[in-house]
């Protein structure tokens, strides 16, 4: 009974430090993972508190459970029409990619390590898909809005890539013990691997947002029938021989893009439950390694940790990629950074323990020390390296608070809080504010105290306002509300004047004194800078012509609809 007791001290003490040591990570720039990942490892057997934890089957359960729950999750805030622009370069990374980076890291670690060319391909199988509770982790924590372009494909690549990763894992264990299949069995299982997976969960999916939208259920049941019906899709799944993880993510996928109100139940539920498995899982992994063993290996496991981040990402990227998709430079190179690794790697090298191959612990202890130096190096860096490559977009103004009113079961009204932050609302009657037609300000605070809003009320700086309105009225309303600092963020970014993208290049041309061809005078500005931008336009594409920067600001539908320019 004392045991049950002190587990519970142990485990929520270090949930506790673990929580509390998220400010230590925005203040530091140190990967929130990384700390994770340390505490756990502080509390190990060679740690300050010598817990002994060496039960890799139940680590390999915990691991799986946790990155379901995160997959889920990430589908869940996925928006389908992200896959306009990422699914097919992420497609091709998460599976030729993965390959590629396996067989340059295998090469590299047979020669490092001294092993058989087996061998080696195993440890760049086990690292060498990147990782989802590590890319959503890094990209929504850090605060970095990537491009759409950049930012959906990482973000589907990480969703998308396990199965690869575990076939190439499995079938490489197989042929150590002496169980390999022959190639038909061998190829059998990675069609199912996909095939399944995919069935399964964009069906189970469908199915499943269709039950949660006709349910009427207490506010707190929505986010539990929506982990149930996850987990019941991932092990269909996996019984039948399909990837879990694909199907999970793509469950999610399927019930987070179809409206109703039980979204808005569901999502900051799920938010908790993806932290408490990250943080659980990365604490599991952390007390399972043991450092003094970890430290026999550093030297040569830190140069096959290099050789993956400086030569066998970028060079699937760039094979992958570059000759076949509308990526600029800059962009192929910020996605050849953030290769991140993260508890997938760890979860894989658990495959040859469980398996029996023999000198398995090494492969664990490889796996552990490339995810630390991925953190540090890759995760460290990637707020500066999405500066540097100028990959990110300013972020405009959203609500400081929203929530639903519970009113209507679809397309819900919605309470919006915002803050005035903005000199050019002080003093401006409420009545004369561009307002969407479907909002109203039901409230209005200032200096703590309820004000009745009428039509002749002046704003003051520092007010809250509350607004009911529905989704659709957010653009409007945020573009309203836009502060100060963002609005001077926005405007060094885009240029101080904006144009409709339905002008006439030919207004345009004479406005501005351009020269253009015969085929460019009837094209709207929108269709040029769609031509000169190539492939899927997004916002932050830009363009150098005539002496002017031009910019895409805002996109609606897939189509250009605002344009920034800048004269130099």
């Amino acid at each position: 009974m004392d045991a049950i007791y002190t587990f519970f001290l142990v485990g929520g003490s270090l949930m506790t430090l673990s929580i509390l040591a998220s400010r230590l990570s925005s203040m530091m720039g140190v990967p929130l993972l990384l700390i994770f990942l340390g505490l756990g490892m502080l509390a190990g057997e060679e740690g300050v508190l010598g817990v002994e934890f060496d039960d890799y089957s139940m680590a390999f359960a915990i691991g799986h459970l946790a990155l379901a729950m995160i997959l889920l999750d990430g589908g869940l805030r996925t928006r389908l029409k992200t896959f306009r622009v990422g699914f097919r370069p992420a497609l091709s990374l998460a599976t030729f990619g993965v390959f590629i980076t396996s067989g340059i890291v295998g090469l590299i670690a047979m020669w490092i390590f001294d092993l058989t060319i087996v061998q080696g391909l195993l440890v760049g199988a086990i690292v060498g898909s990147t990782d989802a509770a590590a890319v959503f982790s890094m990209l929504s924590g850090r605060g970095v809005n990537l491009n759409e372009r950049v930012g959906a494909t990482l973000e589907i690549e990480s969703g998308t890539n396990d199965p690869m990763a575990i076939f190439l894992t499995l079938m490489l264990v197989e042929l150590l013990v002496g169980d390999i299949g022959g190639p038909v069995e061998t190829l059998l299982f990675f069609i199912s691997q996909f095939g399944i997976g995919l069935i399964i969960g964009i069906g189970g999916g469908w199915l499943s947002a269709k039950l949660l939208r006709w349910l009427d259920l207490a506010p707190g049941l929505y986010a539990m029938l929506a982990l149930a019906l996850g987990f019941s899709v991932f092990g269909l799944t996996s019984v039948l021989g399909g990837s879990g993880f694909l199907a999970i993510y793509l469950a999610g996928l399927m019930i987070g893009n179809q409206p109703g109100r039980h979204l808005n139940f569901i999502l900051p539920v799920h938010d908790g439950l993806a932290w408490l498995s990250q943080i659980g899982l990365f604490l599991v992994l952390g007390l399972l390694v043991t450092p003094s063993e970890l430290w026999d290996v550093a030297l040569p496991a830190s140069l096959v940790a290099l050789a993956l981040i400086f030569i066998a990402r970028p060079l699937a990227v760039l094979i992958t990629i570059k000759p076949f998709f509308k990526f600029r430079w800059r962009e192929t190179f910020f996605i050849a950074w953030v290769g991140l690794r993260g508890a997938v790697p760890i979860v894989l090298a658990i495959f040859p323990v469980i398996g029996g191959v023999e000198n398995a612990s090494l492969y664990f202890n490889i796996a552990f020390a490339v995810v630390l130096m991925s953190l540090l190096i890759q995760g460290g860096s990637l707020t500066l390296m999405a500066r540097w490559l100028r990959v990110e977009v300013p972020v405009g103004t959203v609500p400081n608070r929203r929530g639903p009113l519970g009113i209507l079961p679809e397309n819900d009204f919605e309470l919006f809080v915002y803050g005035v932050e903005n000199q050019d609302l002080e003093d401006v009657p409420i009545r004369l504010l561009r307002f969407p037609s479907g909002a109203l300000i039901s409230a209005l605070f200032r200096n703590h105290t309820m004000l009745h809003p009428k039509g002749s009320t002046r704003l003051k700086l520092g007010d809250v306002i509350c607004v009911i309105g529905r989704s659709e009225d957010l653009y409007a309303l945020n573009r309203l509300f836009n502060g100060d600092a963002k609005l001077k963020k926005e405007r060094a970014f885009f240029g101080t004047f904006t144009l409709d993208g339905s002008a006439q290049m030919q207004d345009v041309a004479q406005a501005y004194g351009l020269t253009l061809s015969p085929g460019e005078q009837h094209m709207t500005l929108a269709e040029f800078i769609a031509l000169r931008v190539g492939g899927h336009p997004v916002v932050g594409d830009d363009v150098d012509w005539h002496g002017i920067h031009w910019v895409v600001s805002d996109m609606e539908g897939g189509k250009i609809t605002r344009v920034g320019l800048r004269l130099y």
